[in-house]
């Protein structure tokens, strides 16, 4: 079973944007909660995110990714498919 993604992302960040396109140019769906404007929901992904404040925040299933820059690196680290797949990225 493929693990949900989740993202956490203000409407005009750049980095947010970046990674939501890289995942949508991967064929993936994910659940995306813009921050903006949502105390509650930032309060969860700083709760999530432990302690991390900046956006983006993206987990993949229960896994806390990190921001944009941890994903791109995932990613070209050939670790990100594997991940996607539910397998362990190590």
């Amino acid at each position: 079973m493929k693990p949900s993604i989740t993202l956490y992302t203000k409407a005009y960040c750049p980095y947010c944007k970046a990674a939501k396109a890289r995942l949508t140019a991967k064929g993936l769906a994910f659940m995306n909660y813009d921050i903006t404007d949502d105390p509650a929901r930032r309060a969860e992904m700083i709760a999530r995110a432990g302690g991390r404040t900046t956006v983006p925040q993206i987990f993949i299933g229960d896994l806390h990714v990190g921001g944009n820059s941890d994903l791109v690196a995932l990613d070209n680290a050939g670790r990100l498919d594997p991940l996607l797949r539910g397998r362990a990225a190590g």
